[in-house]
């Protein structure tokens, strides 16, 4: 597939990054990957031109056969590094000479599976919004594809029923959405037709008319039809001037061997920064936001380690079940569900080490590293559950086995727990605990920090002899109702000494008056602009596998008994004892 760099209208909704090209009568250099390197037919032996720009300014791309050169649409100022530098002047020149004018550049998008429940409720709404904010391309094109036989008119109408504008700017909703509704159409057919992806690459290039195409391919399919599509979609509707990226959503696999084949034979089709493996939660707000509560807050990085922190908690519940999902639920189970890839990708950015910067891949270099140095996951540190039918105030609620989607004697967990642990000098001996379930008494997604208790405290009689409960603890919460809060002990007003915990609150929807962002929204916007720090590297994905594989192994082979535990309850006492094991009490009780 094609991958050659290419720009676009930068959205007004972020600021740009710096971009860097080089050029050489040997090889090219775009976007700094050494692979797409290609001859440059027109440069003499010893010349050399080093272009680097801050991008200020709408971007040119001009197409020089194989090779696609940037420039700035304002005259770039002279540039001191390389072997040879030429002035601004000089390069504008050449450019011209060489086929010079600007071409505009637009982004074709096509959502692979558009008449399934995630296109229709998280990625047309999410593309819509990214619309609104004004954040997409000035020439964009969005193509749904699927099995289904649809019309381009029903599928607005389809994907019109979804859409919702911003609580702040809602002047203009309804004219936004028709503009957004006529960039959007519809093509059928399979996942696996050379063909039929031959006749999506004739429609795109009619709407991209002409202009420099970057396209982007959305996988909401099942994952034993990913190969099939990207194959087609590789041979027959890539991109032959632009780039062309692929966004893959979980599952990925289901253990170490059924991963490495997916990744094999994706990438026996694209190059791995062409692939884009998605984990939602990694594009929550608040999640994105962990690096800049420790590494911009001085207070928070010295303590960021086993000297200080008693433990961590990556708490997930949902406070429904399975409810006609069973059958695809079934044969993955909550840990590979939520733990080995949600929790997981939070616990790394917890965790990592300070990246050399706020590059993409030193990112996922520390995150890598975190992974590799997490010990062997015990058996005899996890717990599993799985709800059971209760009834309250006169409802019945059903049981996992009762959705007519489950097998009646599946053992697949609805809930686990589990202690892991990081052997490295900065987190040995601290336990990461993870709790993830479904039919729970309420739905929310928090970090929890727990430091340790003061020593030598002079209050400890005014406390009381649980001192559990004067622990400074940091939560993050990530949904609902997204917010930071600390735990600090203060005394209360009055005469006498009586220490009462009370929280120092950032709650968002009070301090911020903007709606924050769907997590698809930032993920998708991301995948255009060809940011890759909240995506999963295949060493990443490797490293993830490789830590959960081998206790799911054991837990099937050994067909471990979930305990049961009432739809609508906290979960297992199993996990209870689990936490005390660790001298932990979970934090959300």
């Amino acid at each position: 597939m094609s991958s050659f760099s290419s720009s676009l209208s930068r959205p007004s909704c972020r600021s740009s990054p710096t971009s860097s090209l080089y050029f050489s009568n040997h090889s090219s250099l775009i976007n700094g990957d050494p692979r797409r390197s290609l001859s440059f037919l027109s440069a003499s032996p010893q010349e050399e031109i080093c272009l680097r720009s801050q991008r200020k300014s709408v971007q040119s791309s001009v197409v020089l056969q194989d090779v696609v050169v940037v420039t700035n649409s304002e005259p770039a100022e002279k540039l001191k590094d390389g072997l040879l530098s030429v002035q601004s002047q000089e390069a504008d020149k050449l450019v011209a000479e060489l086929g010079g004018g600007q071409q505009e550049s637009t982004v074709s998008i096509t959502v692979v599976g558009a008449s399934g429940d995630l296109a229709k409720k998280k990625i047309f709404p999410a593309l819509f919004a990214l619309y609104y904010e004004g954040c997409l391309p000035q020439h964009f094109t969005i193509y749904g594809y699927a099995r289904s036989k649809m019309t381009d008119g029903e599928l607005r109408d389809m994907v019109s029923k979804t859409l919702t504008c911003r609580i702040d700017k809602r002047a203009n909703c309804g004219e936004k959405m028709e503009e957004f509704l006529k960039r959007c159409f519809y093509h059928t057919g399979q996942y696996d037709s050379q063909e039929h992806f031959v006749a999506l690459d004739k429609k795109l290039k009619e709407h991209e008319g002409g202009r420099l195409s970057n396209r982007l391919f959305y996988l909401s399919i099942p994952p034993n039809i990913f190969v099939d599509a990207v194959k087609c979609a590789s041979s027959s509707a890539s991109s032959l001037s632009g780039w062309t990226r692929v966004i893959v959503e979980k599952p990925f696999g289901r253990d170490s061997k059924t991963s490495a084949a997916l990744t094999n034979s994706l990438k026996h089709y694209l190059e791995e920064d062409q692939i884009f493996r998605i984990d939602h939660y990694l594009g929550k707000e608040l999640v994105e936001n962990l690096s800049v509560l420790r590494f911009s807050n001085l207070i928070f990085e010295p303590l960021w380690s086993r000297q200080y922190i008693q433990n961590v908690q990556f708490i997930f519940s949902e406070d429904f079940g399975t409810e006609g999902r069973g059958g695809y639920f079934d044969h993955y189970g909550i840990i590979r569900d939520i733990m080995q890839n949600h929790l997981l990708q939070i616990l790394a950015l917890f965790a990592m080490e300070t990246p050399v910067s706020l590059d993409a891949e030193d990112i996922r270099n520390e995150k890598v590293k975190v992974l590799r140095s997490m010990r062997p996951i015990q058996l005899e540190d996890v717990v599993m559950g799985q709800y059971k039918s209760t009834t309250k105030g006169g409802v019945t609620y059903p049981g996992y086995t009762d959705d007519k989607t489950v097998p009646k004697d599946s053992l697949t967990p609805t809930f686990a727990a589990a202690a892991l642990f990081i052997d490295n000098a900065r987190w040995d001996g601290v336990p990461f605990l993870m709790k993830a379930g479904k039919a729970l008494h309420t739905r929310s997604a928090e970090i929890r920090v727990q430091f340790k208790h003061v020593p030598g405290n002079l209050y400890n009689r005014n406390s009381g002899t649980n001192l559990d409960r004067t622990t400074n603890e940091l939560v993050i919460r990530v949904q609902p109702d997204e917010g930071i809060y600390l735990k600090i002990n203060n005394k209360v007003p009055g005469l006498g000494m009586r220490l009462d915990q009370s929280h120092l609150n950032l709650l968002y929807s009070t301090r911020y008056s903007k709606e924050i962002p769907d997590a698809y929204e930032r993920l998708l916007l991301d995948a255009i602009e060809g940011e890759r720090r909240l995506f999963i590297r295949s060493d990443e994905l490797d490293a993830a596998w490789a830590l959960f594989t081998p206790l799911l192994e054991e837990i099937e082979e050994k067909k471990m008994i979930p305990e049961f535990y009432p739809y609508g309850s906290r979960g297992p006492v199993g996990a209870h004892y689990l936490a005390a094991k660790h001298n932990v009490q979970w934090g959300d009780l």
